[in-house]
């Protein structure tokens, strides 16, 4: 396996060594319409405590958001987003023990969220609808994660190598900005600008995106590609959720990003032992 850029960072005091476990990143909405747990956290009281029940039940990550990126969202202003995302990190930071990322494509939102405290962007515009993130990114040098997305589906005859020059280019602007290779991450974008078949093959092609070196997150938790498959509402999607996770561990991905972080977590622990990242070891 080709692991150019993949060596332990260490970030608030926690170590993430993709090597010797996979990283559980715990999903945390701050918003009013999120498709899945829209308001349940939209106030910092809720979502510090949120957050610490995910750090207890196994997450290293909180990834806090502040506009639903669901399909069909309707954008907010930099303004309203900022306001709703600081005051949630300024909490985190103070009083939960994890590593927060900031789920922004907007630069200036990523800038006050990274200067509220939080230490790692998550662009679902894998850096293209403001390229300036990059520059977020590389000036305050913290981690940014590219998510595959684009305009439309249309991936012409070969869909794995049409996706793979999507992700090529949103490196390349990461690296013009000044972005080292290793505070790049890559995400495949499920439930993004795919149609449920085009998910599958994404998924299926998560070998040959861990080969391009550099940690992969996955983040399927109860998307429609599930839903669509197992024919199941959202709230019914734990048990197809977790057969991604462990199929993606096994693929050779790095983080998980979860909404049921106990049982993600518990799937990831076993998973571990057997692809041979966690050693098992007999109790004297």
């Amino acid at each position: 396996m080709l692991e150019k850029y993949i060596s332990p960072l260490m970030i608030n005091g926690i170590t993430l060594d993709y090597k010797k476990e996979t990283i559980v990143m715990g999903i945390l909405n701050v918003t009013p319409d999120s498709f899945s747990d829209g308001g349940k956290y939209n106030n910092v009281e809720a979502a510090v405590a949120q957050a610490k029940k995910m750090v207890a039940e196994g997450a290293k990550i909180i990834d806090v958001g502040g506009e639903s990126t669901r399909p069909g969202y309707t954008r907010i202003s930099d303004e309203d987003e900022i306001a709703r995302i600081v005051p949630v990190i300024q909490a985190l930071v103070a009083e939960v023990p994890a590593v927060i990322s900031i789920d922004t494509y907007k630069a200036n939102v990523a800038r006050a969220a990274i200067e509220a405290g939080a230490h790692i962007i998550n662009d679902i515009w894998g850096a293209k609808a403001e390229p300036e993130i990059a520059k977020v990114a590389a000036e305050l040098h913290v981690p940014i994660i590219l998510m595959h997305n684009r305009e439309n589906t249309d991936y012409g005859l070969d869909f794995w190598t049409t996706a793979r020059t999507d992700l090529e280019n949103s490196i390349a602007i990461a690296h013009g900005a000044g972005v080292p290779d290793s505070h790049i991450i890559l995400d495949p974008g499920i439930g993004f600008a795919k149609t449920t078949e085009q998910n599958i093959k994404m998924m299926q092609h998560l070998n040959d995106l861990v080969t391009m070196g550099y940690p992969v997150l996955l983040a399927t938790s109860r998307k429609s590609m599930i839903g669509n498959v197992l024919k199941l509402p959202v709230e019914e999607r734990i048990e197809g959720t977790s057969a991604t996770v462990v199929y993606g561990i096994e693929k050779g991905c790095h983080i998980i990003r979860v909404h049921d972080v106990q049982e993600m977590a518990r799937a990831t622990q076993m998973t571990d032992v057997l692809v041979g990242k966690r050693t098992y070891k007999e109790e004297a």
